[in-house]
């Protein structure tokens, strides 16, 4: 299991364990994150699962597709370190990611 760190727009945090193979959206849902909506089930064709990257694990997360990256324009308050949860999957290297739910989904 990977520990996950889900911070909301209030900083709350909230530590869930994530399967390897799973991403972290399905992480998020199993564990009834707040703000994780998922409305397209992971099929990167909404944006309602957006979460941002902490920076220290940017790297380790990978980049946007390109796919991502048009759904992304229709996510709210896009910045530099957004992605979409549906399309990060957990791996054991992921123990202990942090991420950041917006405010709201688009």
């Amino acid at each position: 299991m990977a520990k996950i760190t889900f911070i909301d727009s209030t900083d709350n945090a909230r530590i869930i364990d994530a399967e390897p193979g799973s991403t972290v959206m399905e992480a998020a849902i199993k564990n009834d994150v707040p703000g994780i909506e998922a409305e397209c089930g992971g099929a990167c064709a909404c944006a309602t699962c957006h979460v941002y990257v902490d920076e220290a694990w940017r790297e380790k997360t990978g980049g946007a597709s390109p796919m991502e990256e048009d759904m992304l324009d229709f996510g709210y308050d896009v910045r530099p370190n957004s992605r979409l949860s549906c399309q990060i999957k957990v791996t054991a290297e992921l123990d202990g990611l942090v991420v950041r739910v917006p405010e709201r989904q688009a």
